[in-house]
């Protein structure tokens, strides 16, 4: 194993094996799947395009599992910290399902745990079949993320940009983009224009925040997954709980998690843990070395 901490045997191996499962999953639907050939091209094309989807995800998640696990595994944790409360909260709710549950059941059995498997699998099958949840949780986060930071952000510190006025500029680009959704949004507040522009006004300030955080990621780690990670657990998370009736320990966790989101900020996202060879980055101009 060289440097880069993959040896060059496994590398190829790797690319050789994305290459070969590109070309052979475009036949897996007639081949492995035994479905009927398309009825016509537009949808034999839109079958490609589908099984060409699955496969760049699929390079993307072997890509992550080779290279260094700390890209997905630290930033995954540092946002967790900022939803410590939301965390709390959904185990306090799932604790009390689960307890409620078992005294309908009649306790632990194995007849409750083939009723949850079963449960799991269907609720997977129908998230798996929800076209928003692919939209929200992988398609977004990989598009945006690819669009929004990993080109947009080398443009800007190759022409000559600073590290923190990029951090703070390039979400700019970021939350304007969102507001195509001022119709969808003006719609369903009943064509209230003040209630619509305060919605877009608090999405939009999110995305300016979250823009900043992810950027920011991107630039320390210098790994595109970071910032990827990040967003879809945000999008799965959503706005985080800081507060809760009743609930005190939501708050304290709320603030221990904000404490330590803001202690391990930098000790998580340090140069040197990503990349051991950031002295030869002439591209980003000594940037990604926290210069």
């Amino acid at each position: 194993m060289d440097d880069g901490g993959v040896s060059k045997a496994v590398a190829v191996v790797a690319c050789a094996a994305m290459a070969l499962f590109y070309v052979a999953v475009l036949y897996a639907p007639t081949v492995i799947l035994r479905l009927p050939p398309p009825p016509s091209f537009k949808n034999f094309m839109i079958r490609r395009f589908v099984c060409a989807a699955i496969s760049s995800v699929v390079s993307v998640i072997v890509s992550a599992l080779l290279l260094p696990w700390q890209a997905v595994v630290f930033p995954l944790l540092l946002t967790a910290l900022m939803y410590a409360g939301s965390l709390v909260l959904k185990a306090l709710m799932l604790v009390s399902s689960w307890t409620e549950d078992m005294n309908y059941g009649g306790g632990f059995s194995f007849e409750y745990i083939k009723n949850v498997s079963q449960e799991a699998v269907a609720c997977t099958r129908t998230m798996a079949s929800n076209v928003l949840v692919w939209r929200n949780y992988i398609v977004a986060p990989i598009t945006e993320e690819l669009v929004f930071r990993a080109c947009m952000i080398p443009l800007l510190l190759c022409g000559g940009f600073q590290k923190s006025t990029v951090i703070f500029f390039c979400p700019i680009f970021f939350s304007l983009a969102h507001l195509n959704n001022l119709m969808e949004v003006y719609s369903k507040q009943n064509h209230n224009l003040i209630k619509a522009f305060m919605v877009i006004g608090l999405q939009l300030g999110y995305t300016v925040v979250f823009g900043s955080y992810a950027s920011f990621l991107f630039i320390q780690t210098g790994n595109f997954l970071a910032p990827v990670v990040a967003h879809a657990f945000c999008n799965v998370m959503g706005l985080p709980v800081l507060v809760s009736r009743g609930k005190g320990l939501i708050a304290v966790a709320s603030v221990a998690g904000i404490v330590g989101f803001l202690w391990l900020l930098f000790p998580m996202t340090y140069p040197d843990l990503y990349n051991d060879r950031t002295d030869n980055c002439r591209c980003w101009q000594g940037y990604c070395s926290g210069n």
